[in-house]
Formats: structure tokens, sequence, C-alpha cells
């Protein structure tokens, strides 16, 4: 059996395909890590979510940004930007088993037979593994739970509080949680995020530095996989960290790695075109659960 890394699709399905005939994937026998935001801004996202849905066995994945976003339009519309590929999703007839299969992935995935994290955006500098698997199992429980989602995915939206804190409850905790592991590039020794900044490491604000770079990080040694961070091209200089978001939704290119050879494989990708969102927006009726 083989594992692979795949970095952020974004809908991009194509250059999925090419990669996976490329290591002669065997959904019987290898498996695939999804590094998250599977969907959204590519052409093809709700094909994209229908292929991983069709082979989810032979699936381990972790939520991006993009993907809580999807989450949090199909209870609320409106929460759809401009740029968004999502719609046709919400319009889709097999809608509510996509999204259903969708919230139960996890925010952090630990192989410990090879001592390897993945996780979207990164790990928290002042939290080890272990903590950092507690605090994302808090935000799963709550995706799972019927009487609990909508009230995260209402308050998930924001950038405060910018700092951990172990005394925060309720909504603001699973925020700033979430945070960390879906849309944190720069923060400060302390682990106070600049969330605002998404370009390359040369645009660090003044005391804030990539994630990963902290000296006095908890998880400093630990083998990590990670994407989110498109301006990186890939290239990450820490050692055991590995950047796969190597920007394919922006005209990059997709990138798979044998997570035990570390042997990456690269697939072109063209820059799609967004097309604008369609009107008049009409989405399935929620169902019981989804009003809750």
């Amino acid at each position: 059996m083989t594992v692979y890394a795949v970095g952020d699709l974004q809908g991009c399905l194509d250059p999925l395909k090419c990669l996976l005939a490329e290591v002669h994937f065997n959904p019987l026998a290898d498996t695939l890590w999804l590094v998250g935001d599977l969907v959204n801004r590519g052409p093809q996202s709700l094909e994209t979510l229908r292929y991983l849905y069709r082979m989810r066995d032979s699936l381990v994945c972790v939520l991006g940004n993009h993907d809580l976003h999807l989450l949090a339009a199909s209870r609320k519309v409106e929460r759809l930007k401009k740029g968004d590929t999502l719609l046709e999703i919400l319009q889709a007839p097999d809608r509510d088993e996509l999204l259903e299969w969708l919230r139960q992935q996890k925010l952090m995935h630990y192989d410990e037979q090879r001592d390897l994290t993945m996780v979207h955006a990164g790990i928290a500098p002042q939290w080890t593994i272990k903590k950092a698997l507690r605090y994302a199992a808090e935000v799963e429980e709550v995706l799972r739970d019927d009487n609990r989602i909508a009230p995260f995915l209402d308050g998930m939206y924001g950038n405060e509080p910018a700092r951990w804190d172990p005394d925060l409850r309720g909504v603001t905790r699973l925020r700033v949680i979430t945070n960390y592991f879906t849309r944190m590039r720069f923060c400060n020794s302390d682990g106070k995020l600049d969330l605002k900044i998404k370009e390359g490491l040369e645009t660090a604000p003044p005391g804030y530095a990539p994630w990963f770079s902290h000296k006095d990080r908890k998880a400093k040694g630990q083998k990590i996989i990670f994407g989110h961070w498109a301006a990186l091209e890939g290239k990450c200089d820490e050692p055991n960290v590995f950047a796969l978001d190597t920007g394919c939704v922006w005209g990059g290119s997709l990138t798979l790695m044998n997570v035990d050879t570390l042997t990456l494989h690269h697939c072109k990708c063209a820059a799609p075109p967004r097309p604008p969102l369609p009107a008049p927006i009409r989405v399935p009726a929620a169902t019981p659960a989804e009003k809750s």
C-alpha cells in the first residue's frame, strides 16, 4: 500500500486525475491524503466533490477554510462571495449526501505509525501535537452535532481573538482553533495571528513570521504536511515541514507527494476563468437537521 498526499484541489479535478494516473493510484490498495480546500475558486467544485465521495474509503481528509465556507453557505446562501464556485454544489440533487460526508472530516490527521501530521494551514506554535489533536477534536465534534453546528458556522467568521487562550469558551474558542488550523500563515512567537497578509515570506509584518519558523514552537521537529499557502509555491526550508499548496487554481501546479519516500509529482494547471454567480439563486429547502 502506498500513501500519497495532495495539495489544495479547490475544484481542479483534471490535474488530480492526471497525477493519480501518473502514479498508478489504486483505490483498492493505496490511500490518498487531502490537505483541505477540496472545493471553490476552480471550475469543477461539484465534480471534484462527487469524485472524492465515490472513492471516500480510500481517502484521509482534513478540512480547509473553503470547505468550511461551503458548509456555512449551505445553511445561508447569502454567505457566497463573488469569486466562489460553490453554487452548483448547493443546487445539486445529491448536495445533502455530499455535505454530510464533508462535515464528518477532520481538522487534523495524525498517523501514529509514521509519526506524521496533516493539517490545512498549520499548528499554533504554543501547541504540542497532542494538544492540537485535542483542540481539533473540539471543532470536529461540533461539526458532527446537528444541534451545535449552526451556531458554530454562524460565529466562525472573524479574526478575533487573535491569540489562543485556554480559558476561551463557546464559539469564540472554536473560532480561534479553526483559524489556526485553516487560515494561519503569519503569527508572532506567542501565537498571535495576522490573518490579513496572504503573500510570500517577505511580506511578514514586523514581529511576525511564518508559523513553522518559530524556533520555540512546541511541535518543532515533528513531521507536518500542510497546504493553504499558495504564495510559498511549495518551498519550505523548515526540516520535516512539507508545503503542498503550489497554487493549482491560480495557474500554478498541483503537487502529489509519496509520504514515505517524499517523492514529489507535479501537474501543471491552467488558470481557470471565474464565472459570475448566476441569478436568481435557488437552493433546495433545508432539511430539518440544517434548520437546527
